[in-house]
């Protein structure tokens, strides 16, 4: 509390700066990935009519430090930008200088005064101060020559001020700025990350079914790590850049569910990966159908030759039979029977899981978590998917994925949290790189647009959205009734709309059959053996992997699309026309030349649709009047198009166009 004797130190500087962005909402640090293009901005400004100005200063991790001139928006909106590329991995500091740019605020009064014939001696002498300054700051001969022409009373007032027009005086005021009252933001913080951490094609599959056999009494032969290695160049030729494996460990036997999660299994089904732990082991190790440590060593350096990494996933829970039900107990909930807890989600019940109960024994549950993940670590693992984060408390995360990341700061953690907003967010904000989001079930044109924007400005700052197709639990109604161009819409906006992007095995193959009343496929790969002919398929052109290769060759192609936070939606007249843009500057691509694409989406994948889109042409990097040639990457087709223009989409052909915008048209 403030007393006579010590009066309270306010909070405002003297030249205001607020709102400064990126940062997140609880004060942790702001995300980025290396490459990755970022808008600064802050809200500046004073009382009076004094011209100010704002510096955007950059110190990054290796002690360098940068200043950029932030420029004014909209007028009116006291809003100050810059924007900056950032190159080099790890913490940044950075924050905004404010300031009162006295020459230009003398300048502009200097020249309505004069003009006017008022208080014209006065204002000449304070110009020729500054110029003084200016002299000794640099010395500069122009600044002593234009001061001395200032204060030359034998010229008119008008010949004396004509003294600042020297193109010198321009040029070093410029580079050398006259300001006073330079006023501090808040430092803050930005964790500069690997590219992988923010750009990326993911491809989930089960090593278990790459090479299944079944026998000829009803028994199966699993896929393993052997037969599953042979699977991996063919992921890599659709340009997946991580192979996403469900949890790798052995199995239990009691409460396994059967095919299509029933309660009643056969002596041959092999069980959920995701019920953990058996008497060979837990999460430490490996399921004996899919072979040796040596062999997943050799698969993880197969999938690394191949230019992929591979991702484990890490499901922080047990089935009954794992080690750690006898060895720590008190890990679980005991309910008032007696009986252990199982895991649900009602009106689901997961008889076959326990989840763990962190209140008794924190540390023990770290100490044992991080000794397992430095486990997969130490076989070149540098990526995992963590199953149903928001089902364990926050505290845990950001504890466990400081101190991996303290050790392995390439570390990359996806959370696949499909819960409420706050808990997505506060998981992004406590450490966890990517997530999986709701762009599974924004599927009509308003709530592409609008989710699309939230990803790509509200929550860029700290969450990156994976923007997963589909998944062994999750097959959607627009893809169970939206048939091949379903498909197609649905992939095309994923590997456009975000930089990361995935896939579960099977979409390629449009697998749209779902167990009735559920949003899950039939004869799901979770509960059984899944072998598919994935090259047949292809041969027979009833293959979605020719378009899933060109949308990744696509992405390869266009650095715009590995941004996040340059996506712009666009007006369509039509109600089930999406449009959006990527735009990137040449200025941050190594061929200093521009890089913009086009999307128009034709969301209904059961008709043909006419319509006209209006750009924004600012948005494009491109004039507001004239005309410019796109290509559509899709079909070949080129266009000259303008501010609006005419698109047909239909359905039944090509729902999507894919346009780079190739210059103005000549």
């Amino acid at each position: 509390m403030a007393t006579a004797d010590r009066p309270r130190r306010p909070k405002i500087g003297r030249i205001p700066i607020t709102q400064l962005a990126p940062t997140t909402p609880n004060g942790f640090p702001g995300k980025a990935f290396d490459g990755e293009v970022i808008t600064f901005g802050a809200t500046v400004f004073r009382e009076g009519h004094g011209v100010i100005g704002a510096d955007l200063v950059l110190e990054r991790p290796d002690g360098g430090t940068r200043t950029v001139p932030m420029l004014l928006g909209a007028p009116g909106t006291d809003r100050y930008e810059a924007t900056v590329q950032v190159d080099h991995v790890g913490v940044w500091t950075w924050h905004v200088e404010s300031f009162s740019d006295d020459w230009a605020t003398w300048l502009h009064a200097a020249r309505l005064k004069i003009a006017a014939g008022v208080d014209t001696e006065a204002t000449l002498l304070d110009g020729a101060l500054l110029l003084d300054r200016l002299a000794t700051e640099t010395d500069s001969s122009a600044a002593v020559r234009a001061a001395e022409q200032l204060r030359d009373t034998d010229l008119e007032p008008t010949e004396r001020l004509a003294a600042v027009d020297d193109a010198r005086i321009t040029g070093e005021v410029e580079d050398s700025p006259l300001t006073s009252l330079r006023t501090h933001s808040p430092t803050q913080l930005l964790d500069v990350e690997r590219q992988r951490a923010g750009v990326g094609a993911w491809y989930e599959f089960f090593p278990r079914s790459e090479g299944a056999k079944k026998n000829p009494d009803g028994s199966w032969r699993s896929g393993d790590f052997r037969t599953a290695a042979r699977r991996l160049p063919a992921v890599a030729r659709m340009g997946f850049d991580v192979v996403y494996l469900p949890p790798i460990h052995p199995i239990g036997t009691t409460a396994r569910k059967g095919p299509n999660n029933t309660l009643t299994p056969g002596p041959h089904d092999p069980g959920s990966p995701w019920a953990i732990g058996a008497p060979e082991g837990g999460h430490d190790a490996i399921h004996p159908d899919l072979g040796t440590e040596d062999d997943f060593r050799d698969f993880v350096e197969t999938a690394k030759n191949t230019g992929m990494e591979v991702a484990l996933d890490f499901a922080l829970q047990c089935s009954p039979d794992h080690p750690w039900v006898e060895q720590h107990p008190e890990w679980f909930t005991v309910r008032a029977d007696g009986s252990i807890a199982t895991a649900e989600n009602p009106p689901k019940r997961y008889q076959d899981i326990y989840p763990i109960q962190f209140d008794t024994d924190p540390e023990g549950i770290v100490a044992e978590v991080l000794r397992v993940l430095r486990h997969w670590i130490s076989f070149g693992i540098r990526i995992f998917r963590v199953d149903n984060p928001h089902t364990k408390p926050l505290w845990f995360w950001e504890r466990v994925i400081r101190e991996v990341r303290d050790e392995h700061p390439d570390t990359v953690f996806l959370a696949e949290a499909f819960t409420r907003p706050a808990m997505m967010r506060a998981l992004a904000e406590a450490g966890f790189q990517q997530s999986y989001t709701y762009f599974t079930w924004r599927n009509t044109k308003e709530e592409i647009e609008d989710y699309f924007s939230e990803l790509s400005h509200e929550t860029s700052a700290y969450l990156r959205p994976n923007l997963f197709v589909n998944t062994p639990d999750i097959l959607t109604e627009y893809l169970q009734f939206g048939g091949r161009a379903g498909y197609k819409v649905r992939a095309a906006l994923a590997a456009t709309g975000a930089p990361t992007w995935g896939m579960y095995a099977g979409y390629e193959l449009f697998e749209d059959v779902a167990r009735p009343g559920s949003e899950e496929n039939i004869d799901n790969e979770k509960y059984e053996y899944k072998p598919r002919d994935f090259a047949l398929a292809e041969a027979e052109g009833a293959s979605l992997a020719p378009y899933v290769t060109m949308l990744n060759r696509f992405r390869q192609a266009h650095p715009a699309l590995r941004q996040l936070r340059n996506l712009h939606v666009h007006t369509a007249e039509d109600p089930a026309i999406v449009v959006y843009s990527k735009h990137l500057p040449g200025a941050f691509i190594r061929s200093g030349r521009a890089d913009t694409v086009i999307v128009v989406a034709n969301v209904d994948p059961h008709s043909a649709r006419e319509t006209t889109v209006h750009l924004d042409l600012a948005a494009l990097g491109l004039p507001t009047e004239g005309l410019f040639d796109v290509r559509d990457v899709v079909t070949g087709q080129r266009w000259v198009w303008g501010a609006s223009n005419y698109v047909r989409l239909d359905a039944f052909q090509e729902p999507v166009h894919l346009l780079v915008v190739e210059g103005p048209h000549r």
